[in-house]
């Protein structure tokens, strides 16, 4: 038996406790249209922000989490370190985020020919990649 997948994207949750800046961050920085809030269990918050088909669920729960995420993006700690975005304006993308105060945690490069990649720190400290491939 195999797991029946039905939608072409998957559903990412970011666990915060500093959800205006998150909210500036994913939505007013990176232009993640709004997808809705609700209220869920034990006093919490989901907001819904859409990147195409996948869903980033900022989620502020009732009671505060008991270990804040483990700094040092790709390098510093085992699991989920970073997810990616694909643009078509990667140095625009770069330099909008750079002018709103978010940090650079690696420099636009080339990985390979035509494709080039950054990683740019949300308010959490949690990493995104932007990712461009030439046409």
């Amino acid at each position: 038996m195999s797991i029946n997948i039905i939608k072409d994207s998957i559903d990412l949750g970011i666990i915060t406790t500093n959800p205006e800046p998150m909210l500036r961050f994913y939505r007013d920085t990176l232009g993640l249209k709004p997808g809705g809030d609700m209220e869920i269990p034990g006093g919490g918050q989901m907001i819904r922000l859409l990147c195409g088909t996948t869903v980033v669920k900022l989620v502020v729960n009732g009671q505060p989490p008991e270990q804040p995420a483990v700094p040092g993006g790709i390098a510093g700690a085992a699991g989920y370190r970073y997810w990616t975005i694909t643009v078509d304006n990667l140095q625009e993308s770069v330099q909008e985020c750079r002018d709103a105060g978010y940090n650079i945690a690696m420099e636009p490069q080339e990985i390979r020919e035509g494709v080039t990649f950054t990683v740019i720190e949300d308010p959490d400290g949690n990493w995104v990649e932007l990712l461009e491939m030439a046409e």
